[in-house]
């Protein structure tokens, strides 16, 4: 069995012709002020799972929004959203694991998709539990016996131990659907190190970047980490540069300061590894003005890295043998300041291995129509940062040990 051959179990390790297969797919998707999905990535990139499923019986478990949020609704438009790129009948039925959404369930034939109801509707969904636990809750027992394999294909979630992520794995043959085995695959391979490895981070979710910061320098995973953005601003402000007023107040007004002290520890450590802006974007009244930092400090706000330091970052990454990037170099929104983000972009696609982490740099190279210049583009934001940072993914945990328990079984009946 190929399973063997992996840590976990995949698609190819079973057959699923004919077989009720419940799948946990992420379809959690940005919604307009009307209330209507504004961005349905999410939903395609699940497609190459849900389509090669045509001759199973489908039960699709996902989630919109958290509970208070404005965005936490119904999947109604996500079943019609998926309708549209999928060759099977697809249904949503307004139940999770009541007596409709079961009828529903027995009622299904092979290829057709039933789309259940946001999960996260279930108070029990939004707890933290072990798989174990999460086997004993009352939606995994009423759904688990109408079903003969679980695949979870929702790896922006795999950062999450809640009961849909974690909780059939016990109970049910599990594996990984497409979409988690490549995100797997790609992150697991940006992790490998090997030739000469760059990460370039940046974006305003600081925290986030220094954690993968310490994890591939500490384990020498990466040759050279260049820091972008918001993230730029706290590691100059560690080496001493005053970064101006009205940028010190953005760091303080965010409660970024604190990370200031850590990224002074990780110069200390690594600073040989690590490359800062040469020169910054200063946003002067609604102009695009460049200043080099030995220029700093300003009292403008710095919107974005500066020509000289694209142009050295971009020669660096044309050189790399793998790029990982997560988050914009700059308010790339503001006309004028998005071209820091674009030109790193544009360099990073010229690698032999390039990966995306998500957020707002995935939005950006769908907008320029370069997505297929990269390896892999990550459907999880806090999830790939999360398996970049080393911390526990209790998704693909989850999985590990049912092919764990999977091969035990295997070996007591050769026995």
């Amino acid at each position: 069995m190929k399973c063997m051959e992996r840590d976990f179990c995949t698609m190819d390790d079973f057959g699923l012709d004919g077989k009720t297969v419940l799948l946990r797919a992420e379809f959690n998707s940005p919604m307009g002020p009307d209330g209507m999905i504004l961005d349905d990535k999410r939903i395609r990139e699940s497609v190459p799972t849900i389509g090669e499923l045509e001759g199973s019986k489908v039960v699709l478990l996902a989630h919109q929004g958290r509970p208070g949020g404005k965005d936490f609704t119904t999947m109604e438009q996500h079943a019609e959203r998926l309708q549209r790129y999928v060759k099977q009948d697809v249904h949503y039925v307004d139940d999770i694991f009541g007596s409709h959404a079961r009828s529903d369930i027995v009622r299904l034939e092979p290829g057709q998709v039933l789309l259940l109801e946001n999960v996260r509707f279930y108070s029990e969904e939004v707890l933290d539990l072990t798989p174990r636990a999460a086997a004993g809750t009352i939606m995994v027992k009423q759904l688990a016996p109408l079903a003969h394999v679980f695949l979870n294909d929702a790896f922006g979630a795999a950062h999450r131990s809640q009961d849909s992520i974690v909780g059939f794995t016990p109970v049910l043959p599990s594996g990984a659907g497409r979409l988690m085995q490549k995100e797997i695959d790609s992150l697991g391979e940006a992790l490998k190190g090997g030739g000469e490895v760059i990460y370039v981070l940046g974006g305003a979710k600081v925290d986030d970047s220094i954690g993968v910061t310490k994890n591939v320098l500490e384990k020498k995973i990466a040759t050279r980490v260049l820091v972008t953005g918001v993230m730029a601003q706290v590691f100059l402000a560690a080496s001493g540069v005053d970064i101006g007023r009205p940028n010190v107040e953005f760091l303080d007004k965010n409660g970024l300061m604190g990370e200031i002290p850590v990224a002074k520890e990780i110069l200390q450590k690594f600073g040989d590894r690590i490359t800062m802006p040469q020169d910054v974007a200063i946003d002067k009244d609604g102009k695009r003005v460049e200043i080099s930092v030995k220029l700093l400090p300003t009292d403008y706000a710095i919107s974005d890295i500066g020509h000289e330091t694209i142009a050295g970052f971009s020669d660096i990454l044309r050189r790399a043998d793998k790029v990982i990037l997560k988050g914009p170099a700059g308010v790339f929104e503001k006309p004028g300041f998005a071209a820091g983000t674009r030109d790193i972009l544009m360099a990073a696609s010229n690698a032999k291995f390039s990966v995306i982490c998500g957020g707002h740099s995935a939005v950006l190279v769908d907008k320029l129509g370069i997505e297929d210049k990269f390896t892999h583009v990550s459907t999880g934001g806090g999830a790939a940062i999360d398996f970049l940072s080393g911390k526990p993914m209790p998704a693909i945990d989850a999985l590990k040990a049912a092919k764990k328990r999977m091969t035990e079984r295997v070996g007591a009946r050769a026995r």
